[in-house]
């Protein structure tokens, strides 16, 4: 029996994933929810501002934010894109032997779920989970482009990142289930360029006019009126991020850039231990049906790849940019295998040593972090 799980060790690697998931939750607990609390407490009270989206929800619900609606609100996104992801799965390749090695790679990547857990709170999830839902939806009609369209506006009032963050994934996977299927028309070209231009208009106003308006101290004195505990300073030491121009974030990058790209190599050798997963979307893309749809893929790829570089030159989050580069990659995937293909590509071997090593050393791998690795 020992013989015959270490020959075939998947489902055994499902199980310990399960288990290091746990594991990570209980530590995410033990530490101190800064920003992701702070987020809870911004609104739009004194107007237009950035990453208030999320805040002025939480206030049609509640007036008093307890610290553990970081927790509540974090943990049932996280639920959710999980369950969303799994049903993408499930309709992409089906939950089958031959396609559980490739599950473990991508659902039990240090990159994904074990990240989002460890980042529990933050903002990143909801790129992911409104991706994940525009992989799951019918793409034939219109109404497919548009809802891309808003979930992208929404993303952009949770936090004007998103637009290097997952909006380009969104578009990928626009063009690749929509515009590379169902063709192009004067009305869906006209319709895409129009939601592009009001997203990244959207984008700017963010970032050069979504600057709070008042006093730091008045603005703090607010949001102690919305804690459940105003006696915790610590929970807003991050006040300051709605006061920071855009020049100063990249000063700081820099400044910080010989230290932290020390976790480079790290980085690295994270991605080369997901090679069996990347040959198999290497041999996914040579597979389509169009040539033309092959190098659009590519073009996508390098695109999605180009946006998170102008990211690390602008903000220093450098584990949380690398791992949901990841994700975005693993989202693509799933919408490659959605075009036509010339012939079927043949999964992630189950009892290949190399691949089974490479598999336990990733499900072993608790999360990547936030700035530096783990």
């Amino acid at each position: 029996m020992t013989a015959r799980i270490l020959q075939n060790p998947w489902r055994l690697l499902l199980a310990i994933n399960a288990a290091v998931i746990a594991g990570v939750l209980v530590h995410k607990i033990q530490l101190p929810p800064y920003v992701p609390y702070i987020h809870l407490l911004v609104d739009y009270h004194f107007g237009f501002i950035k990453r208030a989206l999320i805040g002025a929800i939480v206030a049609l619900v509640t007036d008093k934010v307890p610290v553990w609606l970081v927790f509540a609100l974090g943990g049932a996104t996280w639920l959710v894109t999980l369950g969303l992801y799994a049903r993408l799965y499930q309709k992409t390749f089906g939950f089958t032997a031959k396609t559980l090695p490739l599950f473990v790679f991508i659902a039990g990547s240090p990159f994904f779920f074990k990240n989002f857990m460890h980042t529990l709170g933050h903002f990143d999830i909801y790129g992911c989970a409104l991706a994940i839902i525009l992989l799951l939806m019918p793409a034939g009609s219109m109404l497919f482009v548009a809802t891309a369209a808003l979930f992208s506006i929404v993303l952009v009032l949770i936090h004007h990142i998103h637009l290097l963050m997952y909006v380009p994934t969104i578009i990928t996977i626009v063009v690749t289930r929509h515009y590379l299927v169902y063709g192009l028309t004067r009305g869906n070209v006209a319709f895409g360029v129009i939601a592009l231009v009001l997203v990244s208009a959207l984008f700017f106003a963010a970032q050069f006019l979504g600057t709070m308006p008042i006093p730091e101290a008045d603005f703090v004195a607010y949001l102690k009126t919305r804690m459940a505990d105003p006696s915790r300073n610590d929970l807003l030491q991050f006040a300051y991020i709605w006061y920071q121009p855009l020049a100063k974030e990249i000063t700081d990058t820099w400044a910080w850039l010989p230290h932290n790209s020390l976790g480079i190599p790290v980085f690295a050798l994270l991605i080369w231990l997901h090679t069996p997963l990347w040959r198999y979307f290497a041999k996914l893309i040579a597979a389509l049906a169009s040539e033309t749809h092959c190098r659009l893929v590519i073009a996508a790829l390098v695109g999605v790849s180009l946006a998170y570089l102008v990211m690390f030159a602008m903000v220093f989050d450098y584990s949380r940019w690398i791992s949901n580069w990841a994700v975005c990659m693993f989202l693509i995937l799933h919408a490659v295998k959605m075009l036509p293909a010339k012939q079927e590509t043949a999964p992630i071997p189950e009892e290949d040593r190399k691949t089974n090593v490479f598999g336990l050393i990733v499900t072993l791998i608790p999360r990547v972090g936030i700035v530096r690795p783990f």
